[in-house]
């Protein structure tokens, strides 16, 4: 089975190299399992694609890289690496240290055991670490999940996750519209209206970051969320 880790980075050309060393370095437990690495850069306007490219100018890996033109948005990005895959399954992996790429086991078992076709990871379930921040999101981000369960009829406890694990040809067969923050709500109501899909949800741990750290999302992008649940709930 082919693994697609598919990798939105902006700004972040202080830590790409980091995540990237965690996501090479992980030992799947199912040795079968071949990974690919997708990298799109949307535009940064710091040192991130020199960064990627002396880092595996270094490590001699294969991988894809595709830097947008001008800035599109998180969500585009991520349109871009899923067109890009070849994997059997996607990933997808925040260029931040706040997700731990240690954990892609726990995300593929539901998917080994033949049970699943797509697995979120929770940050709100399961006894995995959690760094302590900010109350507000929390607040934001059960409550965003909370109205996307009732139009969906899910049952999840973190819509908003970045670790989504999707049988490719799934991803790839929705049409996909929102180009920033608004791509959670949009593939979950997409996903959700698949028949026969089996969503599985595994807790994970959590290293948030704070603004002064490189976070990213604002007031601003819960708003629009509130908006996709809606629009993407309601018009099929």
């Amino acid at each position: 089975m082919k693994l697609s880790v598919v990798i939105p980075a902006y700004n972040e050309a202080a830590t790409i190299h980091r995540i990237l060393d965690k996501v090479i370095a992980v030992e799947f437990e199912d040795k079968t399992v071949q990974l690919e690495l997708i990298i799109v850069d949307d535009c940064s306007n710091d040192n991130t694609p020199q960064a990627i490219e002396d880092y595996f100018n270094e490590k001699d890996l294969k991988y894809q890289f595709r830097r947008h033109e001008v800035n599109k948005g998180k969500g585009a990005a991520l349109h871009t690496g899923i067109e890009l895959a070849t994997g059997d399954y996607i990933i997808i992996q925040d260029a931040d240290l706040e997700y731990d790429p240690n954990e892609y086991n726990r995300l593929l078992r539901p998917i080994l055991d033949g049970f699943a076709d797509v697995v979120y990871g929770s940050r709100f379930m399961g006894g995995n670490p959690h760094r302590i921040l900010f109350f507000w999101h929390s607040i934001g981000n059960k409550f965003l999940t909370f109205i996307s369960n009732m139009f969906s009829n899910l049952n999840l406890t973190d819509m908003e996750t970045c670790y989504k694990l999707f049988r490719a040809d799934l991803i790839k067969g929705l049409d996909l519209k929102e180009k920033r923050f608004g791509f959670e709500p949009e593939v979950t109501a997409k996903i959700a209206r698949i028949k026969d899909v089996r969503i599985y949800e595994v807790g994970i741990s959590y290293y948030g970051r704070t603004y002064d750290e490189g976070k990213k999302i604002n007031w601003k992008d819960g708003v629009r969320a509130i908006y996709c649940i809606l629009r993407y709930n309601l018009l099929k």
